[in-house]
């Protein structure tokens, strides 16, 4: 490791051998980067002329409880506060998972039963849907069913339930040398915008955490509208955030500069209420919207091929491999469980095993979903990147809560460009391999709360050119009351990050950036739970019963998985 101070940034680190060309031309550029991440002024609500930000002092208090109980949050000069992420999950947060009623049951045979489950519930599929939207749930008894293919939902209103995630439970034993993903849960098409509905967002300044500003006149939105949020990307911003100017690597791998038009934000929200030409929301944004940058528009949408209400709950899924673990054979089967396309949707009670990839990801047109009382144990792979991820969200309002992971990578992470709200709550990795959080380019509002992981780090960094030029790997986020190895939290340009309440040494970013804004850095915070005390606000004391696990543990207890699955 080589570390460089320099005047007015922090460390720099450049990771591993470099002949000297190599040294002077990484120098060089990163020192180009300083205009970008040098410490901004802390006074006035505009930024002066040249600079890009303007910070609050140090030492806010950016959450705190007040008299009432209720929390009290500070903002910055131009607003943007700690925001609300009590919206993710399964039906918008703060609803109880449905118990579907049982209309096929199937007990297991020899041989590949892939055939015989897809058949099943391509029949639920065919059923009427109920007063509720739900067909019914295959039921599969004890036992192992192998599964030498992959098993697809894609109509709505149907759960695949199994008789309990341990081994002595319902076993899909994936088979074969085939990377696939077991178990889709996918809808069809695509997004479609409807044409001339699209407003531009007159307000200057829209901040993070707001869910309500003014757009241009003559709009037809009304409330119950479903809509894109866009802010788009610009070669302006792009280069405000020095993402223009990543160094070469010292391997002498490629490295991608950003495009600006590949760096557009997409907020999925609907339409809370309308009030002349202002709109309200029903969640916030976790991006400003800045005219210097572009500004932001509002557009209706529609999408009839993506489907609402299924789940999968109660199962175990084991891969097949050669040899042994330690073996890392590759050819085998890859993901347990997608889903994509697909809104109010869930996984829970689900352990899987040996998989490459990990337990399940919420792919990129997935929205309200919750995964939930979950594993992901013993991946057989090799140790290096695309692989070993337990939980990978890529979609908007998901919530993970309750979730273990050993082994693995980046136990708890998000994709490029992945925008929240998304929630990781009372998650514990161990023996990890790298770290949790936003894995690269730009994803936006995720909160870790109450996230453990011992053994390697949370971070939220410019991850500079890692990968291919991994950059600015997150905006506007929170850790809260979690615990890691290390905690490297940094403020973007245009952006920031908090900690709050988070035990584990501070270690510098990979890349240059200013530090977060910190609060209470080495003693846990009240409320123990940021999302819960924001669903308790918003929908009250039920809400919190519904998400709650069976048997009730505080918080503080439940982190200690391991312990409370006797694994």
């Amino acid at each position: 490791m080589i570390d460089f101070g320099f005047a007015g940034m922090r460390t720099i680190r450049l990771i591993g051998a470099m002949d000297c060309s190599v040294r002077l031309i990484s120098l060089l550029l990163l020192l180009g980067l300083t205009a970008a991440c040098s410490d901004s002024a802390t006074d006035g609500g505009e930024p002066e002329d040249g600079s890009v930000d303007v910070r609050a002092p140090a030492g806010t208090e950016w959450v705190t409880p007040g008299d009432d109980g209720r929390l009290v949050y500070a903002t910055d000069p131009r607003g943007n506060r700690v925001p609300d992420f009590s919206h993710a999950g399964y039906g918008g947060g703060g609803v109880a998972l449905p118990e579907v009623p049982t209309v096929i049951a199937l007990m297991p045979t020899e041989g590949d039963q892939t055939g015989r489950l897809q058949e099943a519930i391509d029949a639920i599929a065919a059923r009427e849907p109920r007063y509720d939207g739900f067909r019914g749930a295959l039921e599969l008894g004890p036992g192992t069913f192998e599964v030498a293919g992959t098993v697809r939902i894609t109509t709505g209103g149907i759960v695949l339930r199994g008789s309990g995630q341990g081994e002595d439970g319902t076993v899909i034993f994936a088979s074969g040398d085939e990377r696939r993903t077991v178990i889709e849960v996918t809808g069809e098409g695509n997004r479609r915008e409807v044409s001339g509905t699209r407003r531009k967002i007159v307000d200057a300044y829209v901040p993070v955490g707001e869910r309500s500003f003014q757009v241009e006149e003559g709009h037809t939105f009304a409330p119950g509208d479903t809509v894109i949020v866009h802010r788009p990307g610009t070669g302006d911003w792009i280069s405000a955030i020095g993402m223009d100017r990543i160094p070469p690597r010292a391997d002498g791998r490629p490295v991608n500069q950003w495009r600006a038009e590949r760096y557009g934000i997409d907020y999925d929200r609907v339409v809370e209420s309308v009030d002349g030409d202002r709109i309200t929301l029903d969640a916030p944004l976790f991006n400003a919207i800045d005219e210097r940058f572009g500004g932001g528009y509002v557009y209706t949408y529609t999408f009839p091929g993506r489907i609402r209400y299924a789940g999968i709950e109660d199962v175990r899924g084991v891969s097949d491999f050669s040899g042994e673990p330690e073996d890392d054979d590759e050819d085998h089967a890859w993901v347990f469980i997608d889903l994509e396309k697909v809104e109010h949707a869930w996984i829970r009670n689900v352990t899987s095993r040996h998989f490459g990839f990990g337990l399940a990801r919420a792919l990129r047109y997935s929205k309200w979903v919750t995964i939930q009382d979950s594993i992901c144990l013993d991946p057989v792979s090799e140790v290096r990147g695309g692989r070993r991820y337990p939980v990978y969200l890529s979609g908007q309002f998901a919530l993970v809560q309750r979730c273990y992971a050993n082994f693995s990578r980046h136990d708890f992470g998000l994709n490029s460009q992945t925008h929240g709200p998304n929630v990781f709550l009372d998650c514990f990795g161990e023996e990890s391999f790298a770290d949790t959080g936003p894995h690269h380019r730009w994803a936006t509002g995720a909160l870790f709360d109450n996230v453990r992981v011992p053994n390697h780090g949370i971070r939220i960094q410019n991850r500079l050119n890692l990968g291919s030029g991994h950059g600015w790997a997150g905006a506007n986020m929170v850790v809260w009351n979690s615990e890691a190895g290390d905690i490297t939290l940094q403020n973007p340009p245009t952006a920031q990050n908090w900690g709050i309440g988070n035990i584990g040494p501070k270690r510098d970013g990979y890349g240059p950036g200013e530090d977060a804004y910190w609060q209470s850095h080495g003693e846990r915070v009240r409320p123990e739970s940021l999302y819960l005390q924001q669903l308790r606000e918003r929908l009250g004391e039920e809400a919190m019963a519904n998400i709650a696990p069976p048997d009730d543990l505080p918080i503080a207890e439940r982190l200690d998985l391991s312990r409370l699955w006797g694994i």
